[in-house]
This record gives C-alpha cells, sequence and structure tokens, in this order.
C-alpha cells in the first residue's frame, strides 16, 4: 500500500460544499450537502475541529459584533462582507443556496436518492416548498419577496459597519472573530 489517497481531505470536502452553497453554512448542512451530491465521509465533528485551523482555508462566520457565529462555517478566503452574517442576510442567502443546490441537481445526471432526500430537507426551509413542483423557482419567489428584500436592505448598514470596524483587527481576529465579553449582571 503506498498511502496515496485521492479521496478529497475533510477541508476540501467541506470547501466543494461552501462553494456549491454560496455562503456560510452550518458544519451539518455542510455534511449533509456533500454527503448527498458528492459522495464523501464529511462528518460534523471532522469539520467543527478544522475551523480554528488556518491551514484548513476554514473559518467562522461572523456577527455583526465581530464574535464568532455559532455553528457557520466560511471560507477564509471569502472577503469579510460575505462572512459577516445578520438575520435576513441569513435567510436570503440559504434561499439562495437553496436554488443553487436545486439547480446543480437538475443538471446532474442520475442524481440518486441521497439528493432527492437533501433537496427535500431544504425545500423544508422555503415558503410553499414542500408542495412545489419546482423548488429553485419556489426559493425565487421567497428570495423576492418584498419584506426579504426590506429587511436585508435594512441591515445593510450595520453589516457595512462590521466590516469597516473588522478591518481594523489582526488577520487572526478577522478570520475568527473576537471572544465573546461575558454579560456583567447589575453593573452601573
Amino acid at each position: 500500500m503506498n498511502g496515496l489517497s485521492t479521496m478529497p481531505t475533510t477541508a476540501e470536502q467541506a470547501r466543494h460544499a461552501l462553494l456549491l452553497l454560496g455562503a456560510p453554512a452550518s458544519a451539518r448542512l455542510l455534511a449533509d450537502v456533500h454527503g448527498a451530491l458528492f459522495d464523501s465521509d464529511l462528518t460534523v465533528p471532522a469539520l467543527v475541529g478544522l475551523v480554528r485551523d488556518p491551514a484548513s482555508g476554514l473559518c467562522a462566520a461572523l456577527n455583526p459584533d465581530l464574535t464568532p457565529a455559532r455553528g457557520l462555517v466560511a471560507l477564509a478566503e471569502w472577503p469579510l462582507e460575505r462572512r459577516v452574517v445578520t438575520p435576513a442576510g441569513q435567510r436570503a442567502d440559504a434561499l439562495a443556496a437553496v436554488i443553487r443546490v436545486a439547480e446543480f441537481v437538475t443538471i446532474r445526471p442520475g442524481a440518486g436518492r441521497s439528493a432527492h432526500l437533501l433537496l427535500r430537507a431544504l425545500a423544508e426551509g422555503v415558503p410553499h416548498g414542500p408542495e412545489a413542483s419546482d423548488l429553485a423557482g419556489a426559493a425565487r419567489l421567497a428570495l423576492a419577496a418584498p419584506d426579504l428584500v426590506a429587511a436585508v436592505a435594512a441591515e445593510e448598514p450595520v453589516r457595512a459597519a462590521a466590516v469597516e470596524r473588522a478591518r481594523a483587527l489582526s488577520p487572526a481576529q478577522q478570520l475568527h472573530g473576537l471572544p465573546a465579553v461575558p454579560h456583567q449582571r447589575g453593573g452601573a
């Protein structure tokens, strides 16, 4: 046995899934997407262990206060603008990811049962998704909904301010965020 393997590493598998999704995502979603579409052995524990490893190319997404967004993994090469997450922005990113995954499955000849089960699970997060004959179309409609568009626009100044503050941080802090400060009770 020569020790060479053609199986992608855990970091490479996570990278494939993140590139397909196009936005920060949970470790569970990355494992599910890669397992269903690329037939891998990506696991959540292995993925979580890589987020703090600078050599992995993975990092945590950041909240507007520049603390790590709990459970969200991003590509370290993505610009700060793409790694800072807000509630409406996350919702829009999730819908855009559903579109990307649904279109990917559509163009893959012979998409297996696991791909269709993934689409069924993703459809649960899309208004009228479970009963839609065109999941990508249903996600597009939800993404263009006036209330979501307005909420994303309202969050833009918050995201821009966070990105501006993050630029003053060290490269390591830009990747991994600032430690959360514990809430002080009863202060003056």
